[in-house]
């Protein structure tokens, strides 16, 4: 980093110093101090550009100055800003931890830029602390905030969402000292847990993503999974109604049980019953109304 440009940052605001590299008379105006064609303050050039290690010098002198300035002004808005950008490194650093997630990475950039900002506003200099130590651990709770919050296919109770962590932690380090992947038990015995709490957090675990039902599957593409979904089968249907009105058959007369039987069973049209019972196809017509009508009352009845 440039002695000017660290002098620019400290000087006080509305100071202008002489830039030794450029001569000529040419002045560098502190980074805060208004500039003469311009209500705002002038811009540190690239700011996403400066080196790791300048960034950090660059970064201790901006957060002394923005504790001075007050908030709200141009002053502050710019020192905040030019923060933001000089640090950016960090949020590319901790989202490459993610990458592998199915997320877009440039939402994991702006979810970790939001993490950077607050870091930024919370930070205090004055507790020694370097602000990439600071700063790091906010930016990682920030994406993983994104990720239990807004990833989940459907509503997980945060409970849930902790224990497949700690699980898929947990499992990790078992299977690196058992050289296979870990039981049930072995996991619930690692964390202190019941069988059942892992079995619970597993199936969890699989509520994070959902397939399409329209996908097809790996063997046969064109095979989408809504062709083996089962459907309503209309004899089950039928099978229900024949349950349930054979009491009320079995409970009719043995004349109209047979009429019944021939008109349904064997399909004779009323006038060939007539002719097998000696009687009026008229007569038939009004025993099977009669018949029809008792079984329906009855059917009705058992489901009242």
């Amino acid at each position: 980093m440039t002695t000017s440009l660290k002098a620019a940052l400290t000087a006080d605001p509305g100071t202008e110093r002489t830039h030794p590299a450029r001569g000529h008379g040419a002045t560098a105006v502190d980074a805060t101090a208004p500039a003469a064609e311009d209500p705002g303050t002038q811009m540190i050039e690239n700011p996403r550009e400066v080196a790791p290690a300048d960034a950090r010098q660059l970064s201790k002198a901006l957060f002394v100055r923005l504790a001075a300035l007050e908030e709200g002004t141009r002053e502050y808005s710019y020192t905040r800003a030019t923060l933001i950008e000089l640090n950016q490194s960090l949020v590319r650093y901790a989202a490459g931890r993610f990458r592998n997630s199915r997320e877009p990475m440039e939402d994991i950039l702006q979810v970790g830029t939001v993490g950077l900002i607050k870091a930024i506003d919370r930070f205090e200099p004055e507790r020694g602390l370097e602000f990439t130590t600071f700063a790091l651990p906010t930016i990682i709770g920030e994406i993983k905030r994104f990720f239990r919050d807004t990833t989940w296919s459907v509503h997980v109770p945060r409970r849930l969402q902790e224990l497949r962590l700690a699980i898929a932690k947990a499992g990790d380090e078992l299977e690196q000292g058992l050289d296979r992947a870990p039981t049930v038990a072995e996991l619930a015995a690692h964390l202190g847990l019941t069988d059942e709490e892992i079995v619970e957090g597993m199936v969890a675990g699989n509520s994070h993503t959902a397939g399409s039902l329209d996908a097809g599957t790996d063997d046969e593409a064109d095979n989408a999974l809504t062709a083996r979904l089962g459907f309503e089968d209309p004899g089950f249907e039928r099978l229900e109604n024949l349950h349930a009105v054979k009491p009320l058959i079995a409970a009719l007369p043995e004349r109209e049980r047979s009429i019944l039987s021939m008109r349904f069973v064997e399909e004779l049209t009323q006038s060939e019953i007539g002719s097998r019972l000696g009687v009026s196809q008229m007569h038939v017509s009004r025993l099977l109304s009669r018949t029809l009508a008792t079984l329906r009352s009855g059917l009705l009845a058992e489901e009242d």
